[in-house]
């Protein structure tokens, strides 16, 4: 269980109370829980699994970050939190009195993003939240401040599965190795689990993923509409596309959802149709328009070695004129923070990157690595900050130049892409970070 001496007495009160209302709430309704966990993608697989289930269903997804134990209780409520207003939180209480209370239309089924940043988050969530799919979706070395490694990380999050109602099914991503490992060693024989990924085991595969272009030559990123990939299931091949999606490593989360409809009887049609108007949330590899006729790859929500290198990917396989990678801290590796920065540097390298900007403190070990493999050292800048970053960018940016921009939530990478998209008015819906509360906050070093 997560350490309770780390809280005050007030937050543990309050998580009680939500805790109380929960149960009651789910008891009345008895919606139907799709649980996603995972070191990373998880927002993007909750987001196409809500796509998939919302042609047929009424279903609730949690927003913005309610995925631990305050959200996950405010998302089931369909409420924001209090804040630190006494009435904020009364309010709140007064909306789960009434659902307990009185009937309303309840969704059918609810689909939870669920975090798990030390031992013990998954256990207490699953407590009182029982899920009849789970869905895991990547363990990596991201979020090692309290977890001894990976093989720690990977046994707080298959938790998920563990505690998947009987009969209920459980999706996992049989790409990853340890993944891969905990399945085999799985010994619940009530749930079914079904694999996903495009290793030729997996019950959900995908095959042949590649762009789409609008142009016949398929050169200019300037016509870039999305990824396909052709999805096997029991001897079944159909055409999928993602109109709305760049990164490959977001085909798993169209996987993730594949599986989820299947559980929930949606034919492979069906659940193919509505993945085309899947779309990822502001700041997972969305492209923007930039200045002077430039691209932004915007990756900013957050970072870790595993989604960097996927960015960097698809650096690599969108051609342009000159590729600059603009690259923010990663925080919370450990012990594997020079490590991981270093190979940062390696996947740059092997994208052919032409600029490197390094932001912050940590993005050194990635310039200094790039040195020793005889990069240019004119064409790697190094800035303490997102706002110098940006505005030394704004400068050197040019016709058809393709910018990935990436690093951990506290950089604040969006800051780069103010400066440089070509519709600055257009930042309160197309970038992360947005609301009043993140405007208010100044940069500070992490």
């Amino acid at each position: 269980m997560k350490n309770q001496a780390d809280k005050s007495k007030k937050l543990l009160l309050l998580e009680k109370v939500l805790r109380f209302w929960v149960i009651a709430i789910l008891k009345k309704y008895n919606p139907r829980i799709v649980g996603v966990t995972g070191s990373v993608g998880k927002t993007s697989a909750k987001e196409a699994i809500f796509e998939v289930l919302s042609k047929n269903y009424r279903v609730r997804k949690n927003e913005k970050n309610y995925n631990n134990e305050i959200g996950l209780p405010l998302t089931i409520f369909g409420c924001e939190g209090g804040g630190s207003s006494i009435l904020g939180w009364l309010m709140v209480f007064l909306k789960a009195f009434w659902l307990v209370i009185f009937p309303v239309e309840y969704p059918e089924i609810l689909v939870l993003e669920m975090g798990a940043d030390r031992p013990g988050d998954i256990s207490y969530l699953t407590s009182f939240i029982r899920c009849e799919a789970a869905v895991l979706t990547e363990i990596s070395g991201s979020h090692l401040e309290y977890f001894k490694n990976v093989h720690g990380v990977a046994k707080e999050k298959w938790t998920l599965v563990d505690n998947v109602l009987p009969d209920g099914m459980a999706a996992v991503n049989i790409d990853n190795p340890v993944i891969a490992k905990f399945k085999s060693q799985n010994k619940n024989d009530k749930i079914e689990i079904l694999t996903f990924g495009f290793s030729p085991e997996a019950d959900i595969q995908a095959q042949e993923a590649f762009f789409n272009y609008s142009s016949e030559d398929g050169f200019s990123q300037r016509e870039i509409k999305g990824l396909s990939f052709k999805l096997s299931y029991k001897g079944t091949m159909i055409p999928v596309r993602l109109n709305n999606v760049l990164a490959r490593h977001s085909i798993y989360a169209a996987l993730a959802a594949v599986a989820v409809g299947l559980k929930f009887k949606l034919n492979l049609v069906e659940i193919a149709a509505a993945l085309t108007n899947f779309s990822l949330p502001s700041g997972r590899t969305t492209l923007i328009a930039g200045l002077r006729n430039s691209f932004i790859i915007d990756d900013t929500y957050n970072s870790s070695p595993v989604s960097a290198t996927a960015a960097l990917e698809i650096l690599q396989e969108i051609k342009a004129p000159r590729k600059i990678a603009v690259m923010g801290d990663m925080l919370e590796l450990g012990k594997d923070t020079e490590s991981g920065h270093q190979m940062v540097a390696k996947n740059f390298l092997a994208a052919k990157g032409d600029i490197f900007f390094a932001v912050g403190r940590r993005m050194q070990f990635a310039a200094e690595e790039l040195k020793k493999h005889n990069f240019n050292p004119e064409k790697i800048f190094i800035f303490p900050d997102p706002i110098s970053a940006g505005r030394k960018l704004k400068e050197i940016v040019q016709d058809g130049d393709l910018i990935l921009v990436k690093g951990s939530q506290s950089m604040r990478m969006e800051k780069v892409v103010e400066e440089i998209m070509a519709e600055p008015a257009a930042a309160s819906y197309l970038l992360c970070r947005q609301d009043e509360a993140w405007k208010k906050k100044e940069w500070r070093e992490v």
